[in-house]
């Protein structure tokens, strides 16, 4: 008795130190395919961000001494201002181009395949501006733009699917998270290399747009010795052995039949369900909120804001008594401050959850646009307010990166099951992009019909997107895909999906790979469990 009650025990400490290690769940590859594919993927979105402003005027003079080499004559200051800005917003054009190809390349390339063929426009678009000087012309540079929009739409769609897919449940929202700190980090970059001691200057403006083959190099050299995400390689290429091996590379242990058995009975659920396209995700009853839910958290993503903020940063700085020789250095304690919100909203979001940090982060923003509004309508009758003013812009970024900038492409790839995942990033990403374009296209003219209190509009989107998050959004930390599926059943009014017991799927996946070593090691399981009992 004795013997049988040890015996009980070995296995109990057996199963409690292999579900340690599960949770642990963070590996050497796992950690690889995270890094290398946020460096050569959102790094570039972020650094393309930042990477036009420190030698707008020096691309303003180009522009102007190849228009007058191409017609004979200077161009109008409107006419160089509109060209200006369609250096500037065709990159939002483009990445709307991304986002609508993507879901073909997902579904025929893979999410890795898909990563490593749009290095290729990274790579063609760093030639194109780089050159552009050299060849004189400013058409390319403007092509140039749109290619690494292009980039960046398919990027900030397919890199969040890779990574959910291939990530443990306890670890998916931290892994997602980097993608928002290279993002960060690209910003931070474009800024640290656009200083007139590095490359911001007349002469080597070029060379900064050539370095976006770099991260692209990096990854092509990279990324080809990686698994692809087992989940694809199961629901649509039919792989169970390829996917086992993924899994077993990326979690870091030999015995996965825990996770194939969860992908497999997802699998079985939607058997009869083929790829989902955008139009009849559009019209599926069962993931309208979640449709729903990824339009508004995409939306207020490009409208809480942010950008706009750039625009005040050095008219705010310059008000705040900093001298403009020193305004480029202080800039970049927001690159800084960006950094480092994202990283503790990297550490922090499996323990307070995507929904309070959403939450928190829109609610924060719109508390620090309502006063930045009173501190720019004070600064002149009260000298310390423009302190205030300076504070209040470091607090919308860190607001921004610790909940919205990196959460709703987490959202989007947990939402959704694997026939629509990739129509949902299509979705989101176009309302993503579009919003970009738009905000881009009449912030000006917000900005100067309501000048400072342009940020309460700004606000009140911050405070629409909490109340809606608060009131829909369910929590979706430490939770697989179906259980994500099921808290949405309700406010979709549909039934919930049958929930059969591990037992039952492990029996059944036995009977269908009977001589297979994946039936074998599920029999030996069961019989481990069995022996609990």
């Amino acid at each position: 008795m004795q013997t049988c009650q040890e015996n009980v025990n070995d296995c109990i400490e057996t199963r409690t130190v292999d579900n340690q290690q599960t949770k642990q769940g963070l590996t050497c590859h796992l950690l690889t395919a995270s890094l290398i594919g946020a460096f050569g993927s959102s790094f570039l979105y972020g650094y393309n961000l930042s990477v036009v402003n420190a030698p707008s005027v020096y691309i303003k003079n180009f522009c102007n001494e190849s228009w007058i080499r191409h017609f004979g004559t200077a161009i109008e200051v409107k006419s160089l201002t509109l060209l200006w800005s369609v250096i500037v917003s065709i990159c939002a054009i483009g990445g709307l181009f991304g986002a609508c190809i993507v879901t073909p390349l997902l579904k025929y390339l893979g999410r890795k395949g898909t990563l490593l063929l749009n290095n290729g426009f990274a790579i063609i678009a760093a030639l194109l501006m780089s050159l552009s000087e050299t060849a004189d012309s400013f058409e390319m540079l403007i092509v140039g733009r749109f290619v690494i929009g292009v980039n960046g739409g398919i990027s900030l769609s397919a890199l969040p699917m890779y990574l959910g897919e291939i990530s443990q449940k306890q670890i998916r929202g931290s892994l997602g998270q980097i993608m928002a700190i290279f993002i960060c980090v690209g910003v931070f970059t474009g800024q640290v290399l656009g200083l007139p001691e590095i490359l911001g200057k007349e002469s080597s403006w070029p060379l900064m747009f050539g370095l976006n083959a770099v991260p692209a190099l990096v990854q092509l050299a990279v990324l080809p010795f990686l698994p692809e995400s087992p989940r694809y390689l199961l629901f649509e290429k039919n792989d169970v052995s390829k996917a086992r091996k993924a899994f077993q590379v990326f979690h870091g242990k030999e015995d996965v039949t825990e996770e194939l058995e969860e992908v497999l009975a997802e699998k079985k659920v939607q058997s009869q369900i083929q790829l989902v396209s955008v139009l009849e995700l559009l019209q599926k009853k069962s993931a309208r909120w979640q449709v729903i839910t990824v339009v508004v958290i995409m939306a207020c993503y490009q409208l809480c804001g942010l950008n706009a903020i750039w625009f005040y940063t050095n008219s705010i700085f310059k008000e705040a008594g900093i001298s403009k020789d020193r305004i480029p250095y202080i800039t970049l304690s927001t690159g800084g401050i960006e950094i480092v919100a994202s990283v503790i909203s990297c550490l922090t979001i499996e323990r307070l959850g995507r929904k309070f940090l959403l939450i928190g982060g829109f609610s924060l923003m719109s508390f620090f646009f309502g006063l930045l509004t009173v501190s720019l309508n004070l600064q002149d009758k009260i000298y310390w307010m423009s302190y205030v003013s300076v504070f209040s812009i470091l607090g919308v970024i860190a607001s921004f990166c610790i909940g919205p900038g990196g959460i709703p492409f987490v959202l989007t790839s947990e939402m959704f099951d694997q026939s629509c995942r990739s129509s949902a990033f299509m979705i989101g990403g176009t309302v993503m992009w579009l919003s970009n374009f738009l905000v881009g296209l009449l912030f000006p003219f917000i900005q100067s019909g309501l000048e400072a209190f342009c940020f309460l509009l700004f606000a009140a989107f911050c405070v629409l997107g909490s109340l809606y998050l608060c009131l829909v959004l369910p929590e979706t930390k430490n939770k697989t895909f179906a259980q994500i599926y099921q808290s949405f059943a309700k406010i979709n009014k549909v039934p919930k999906r049958e929930t059969r017991k591990m037992p039952e799927v492990e029996n059944e996946l036995e009977q269908s790979l009977p001589m297979t070593p994946l039936g074998n090691m599920m029999k030996d399981k069961a019989n481990r469990d069995s022996n609990l009992v």
